[in-house]
C-alpha cells in the first residue's frame, strides 16, 4: 500500500501555508551566494554603476550654471558650447548605463541557471516518500514559477537597487554643497517615506507568500485534474473539480490582489510625499533667494529641485522594489526548502553486478509508513538465486511495500534484508538499483523514440543489443512494421501504442539492462488475454535465471512459481507452491477459486 499523503496541494512540510517569508536576510545570503561566484562582472558592473550615477548628478549641476552663465545673462554661443559638454556627459552616462543592463542580465541568468540545476539535481536525490508527500504540480511551480519570479527580480531589481542608494549618496553630498538649509528640509520627507514603506510592505510580504503558495496549489490542481481527465470524464466530475478550481483560483486572486494593491499603493503615496517636499524646496529657495541669504541664484535653486526629484526617485523606486523583493524572496525560500531538503543517502558500498548471484532474504522484517501503523509485521522470505516468488493477497496487504523495501525506496524499521549475505542497507542505492530490473503494471515511456526508451536500461548499448533485447521482448515485430521502425518517436507516456505494446518495450528495456533480480508488479493485470501470452512468454524469457519477485492479481499467472506467498494486513499467513496451498483449502485455494469462477462465469 502507498505511503499516506501528508500536507496538502502548496503547503509546506506540515500541511500549512506560510504566511510570510521566515528568514529574509538569511535567503538573500543564498541568492547572494549565486549572484557572487561572477565576481569580476559584478566588479565590473559596480564601476559602470558608479560612473552612470555620478554623471548623471554632474550633468544635473551643470544645468544650474547654465542659467546662472549663460541663460541669464543671454550668452547663447557660450550656452551652445557648454551644452555640448552636457550632453557628452550624459551620453556617457547613457553609455554606462546600457553596458550595465547587459551584464546584469548575464549575472542574473547564469544565477538562474545555477539555482534551477541546484533545485533539479535535488529533486533526483530526494527520497521517494518526498515525493508521496508534495504533488507534482506544486514542484513544478517551485520549478518554474519561483525561480522564474527570483530571475525576473534580479534582472530588474538587482542594479536598480545599487544605483538607487548611490545616488542618493551623491545627490545628498551635491544638495550640502549648494544649500545646507534646503538639504535638511528636502532629508524631513526621508523618514517619513521610510515609515510608509516599511508599514506597507509588512502587508505586502504576507500577501505575496500566500499568492506564490496559491499558485502552487493551483497548479497541483492543474497537473492532477490534466493528467487523470479520464477518470473525470468517467465519473462525471467536471463540475467538482470545475468548483474546486473556482475556489482555489478565488483565493489566488484574493492574495494577488491584496499584494498588488498593497504593493502598488506605495508608489503614490511616496510621489505625493516627493511632491510635497518638491513644494517646500520651491517655496523656501524662492524666500532664501529674495533675502540674498548664502547667495543662493536661480540656478542653484533650479540644481536643488532637481536633485530633490533625483532624491526622492530612488527612495520610490526602491519602495516599488520591496514588493517585487518580497516576491521574490517567498519563492526563492520555497526553492530554497527544497534544496535543503535531506538528500536520499548513497554512500555504501558498491555492487558488482558481475558477482551477484541474486540470493535474497527478508529477516523478521517489520515496516510503518506512519509510525505506529505497520503494514509488515515480521515478514520472512527467503528468495535463492533463479527462483520466483509471488507475492498475491488482497489489496492493501503490504505486497507492493516488500517491494519499496527490497528497492530501498524505503528502510526497515526492524529486521534485515539482505542480498547475498548484504544487508542491503550497507549498499550502495544506486548501484543496488541498477541491478534489480522492474516491470510495472502502469509502464511509463519517455517522449523519445523507441531505441532510446529501450536504452534506457543500458546507455551504452548498441543498436544492435537493443534491437536483439526487443527481439527477446516480443516486440521486433511490432517496431519493424512501424513507419520509422526503431526510430519512432513516442508521445508523452508512450500514448498512441497499446498497454502491452508499451509494456513488452519496457520488458525490453529491462532485458537490456541484464540485472540480476527481477521485480514483477502486476505486469500483466490490465492486459488482455491474447496480448498477455506475448507478454507471459516475454517474461519467461526475463526470467530464466534470474530471482524474480511476482505480484499478481491473476494468480493462473504464478502457478508455476517456486514459492507463493500469501500476505493479508502485512503478514504471511500461508506460503508454499501452488498445488500445496490449493490442497490446503486456505486463503489462497479461496482466492484461486473465486477468480476460477468469475472467468468460468
Amino acid at each position: 500500500m502507498p505511503p499516506p499523503i501528508m500536507g496538502n496541494r502548496g503547503g509546506n512540510h506540515h500541511g500549512m501555508p506560510v504566511s510570510k517569508a521566515r528568514n529574509v536576510s538569511g535567503t538573500l545570503r543564498r541568492i547572494w551566494s549565486y549572484v557572487a561566484k561572477s565576481p569580476r562582472l559584478l566588479t565590473l558592473i559596480c564601476l559602470l554603476v558608479v560612473v552612470s550615477t555620478y554623471t548623471t548628478v554632474l550633468g544635473t549641476s551643470l544645468i544650474g550654471q547654465a542659467i546662472d552663465k549663460y541663460i541669464i545673462t543671454f550668452d547663447f554661443a557660450g550656452l551652445a558650447q557648454f551644452s555640448v559638454w552636457v550632453i557628452a556627459i550624459f551620453a556617457v552616462s547613457a553609455a554606462a548605463t546600457w553596458l550595465q543592463m547587459r551584464l546584469v542580465v548575464s549575472v542574473a541568468q547564469n544565477t538562474i541557471r545555477d539555482i534551477r540545476q541546484d533545485l533539479f539535481y535535488k529533486l533526483h536525490t530526494l527520497p521517494i516518500v518526498y515525493f508521496d508527500r508534495h504533488t507534482h504540480g506544486e514542484l513544478m511551480s517551485r520549478l518554474a514559477n519561483d525561480v522564474d519570479n527570483v530571475g525576473q527580480t534580479l534582472n530588474q531589481s538587482l542594479i536598480q537597487f545599487v544605483s538607487s542608494i548611490l545616488t542618493v549618496l551623491m545627490t545628498v553630498t551635491a544638495m550640502l554643497l549648494i544649500s545646507p538649509v534646503l538639504t535638511i528640509i528636502a532629508l524631513l520627507i526621508l523618514p517619513a517615506s521610510i515609515f510608509v514603506t516599511k508599514s506597507i510592505a509588512q502587508f505586502s510580504r504576507r500577501y505575496f507568500s500566500l499568492q506564490q503558495r496559491g499558485l502552487g496549489d493551483l497548479n497541483g490542481l492543474i497537473e492532477e485534474t490534466i493528467s487523470g481527465q479520464r477518470v473525470v470524464k468517467v465519473f462525471g466530475r467536471e463540475r467538482i473539480v470545475i468548483d474546486e478550481f473556482v475556489k482555489k483560483n478565488n483565493a489566488l486572486k484574493d492574495a494577488g490582489f491584496k499584494a498588488q494593491f498593497f504593493s502598488g499603493i506605495i508608489y503614490p503615496l511616496m510621489n505625493s510625499l516627493n511632491n510635497l517636499g518638491f513644494a517646500l524646496i520651491a517655496v523656501t529657495g524662492g524666500w532664501l533667494a529674495v533675502t540674498g541669504y548664502a547667495g543662493l541664484t536661480i540656478g542653484k535653486i533650479s540644481n536643488m529641485l532637481i536633485f530633490s526629484r533625483q532624491l526622492s526617485q530612488p527612495i520610490v523606486e526602491i519602495s516599488n522594489l520591496y514588493g517585487t523583493l518580497q516576491s521574490a524572496i517567498a519563492g526563492a525560500e520555497r526553492v530554497f526548502e527544497v534544496i535543503d531538503e535531506p538528500a536520499e543517502l548513497s554512500d555504501g558500498k558498491l555492487v558488482d553486478k558481475s558477482t551477484l548471484r541474486g540470493n535474497v532474504e527478508f529477516q523478521n522484517v517489520t515496516f510503518a509508513y506512519k509510525k505506529g501503523e505497520n503494514v509488515l509485521e515480521n515478514v520472512s522470505i527467503s528468495a535463492k538465486q533463479g527462483s520466483t516468488v509471488a507475492l498475491v493477497g488482497p489489496t492493501g496487504a503490504g505486497k507492493t511495500t516488500i517491494v519499496n523495501l527490497l528497492t530501498r525506496f524505503y528502510d526497515v524499521d526492524e529486521g534485515a534484508i539482505t542480498l547475498d549475505g548484504e544487508d542491503i542497507r550497507t549498499l550502495d542505492r544506486r548501484t543496488l538499483r541498477q541491478n534489480l530490473g522492474m516491470v510495472l503494471q502502469d509502464t511509463y515511456l519517455f517522449s523519445a523514440s523507441i531505441r532510446e526508451n529501450i536504452r534506457y536500461g543500458r546507455l551504452n548499448a548498441t543498436d544492435e543489443e537493443v534491437e536483439q533485447a526487443a527481439m527477446l521482448a516480443n516486440v521486433h515485430r511490432f517496431i519493424s512494421h512501424l513507419p520509422n521502425g526503431y526510430d519512432t518517436v513516442l508521445a508523452d507516456g508512450g500514448e498512441g501504442i497499446s498497454q502491452g505494446q508499451r509494456q513488452l518495450i519496457a520488458i525490453a528495456r529491462v532485458m537490456l539492462a541484464d540485472p540480476s533480480v527481477l521485480i514483477l508488479d502486476e505486469a500483466t493485470s490490465s492486459i488482455d488475454t491474447r496480448t498477455e501470452k506475448h507478454i507471459q512468454q516475454a517474461l519467461l524469457t526475463l526470467m530464466n535465471g534470474r530471482t524474480s519477485f511476482v505480484i499478481a492479481h491473476r494468480l493462473s499467472t504464478i502457478r508455476d512459481a517456486d514459492e507463493i506467498l500469501v500476505i493479508n494486513h502485512g503478514r504471511i499467513i500461508e506460503r508454499g507452491n501452488h498445488d500445496t496451498l490449493y490442497a490446503q483449502k486456505g486463503f489462497y485455494y479461496n482466492l484461486y477459486t473465486s477468480q476460477f469462477k468469475r472467468v468460468a462465469g
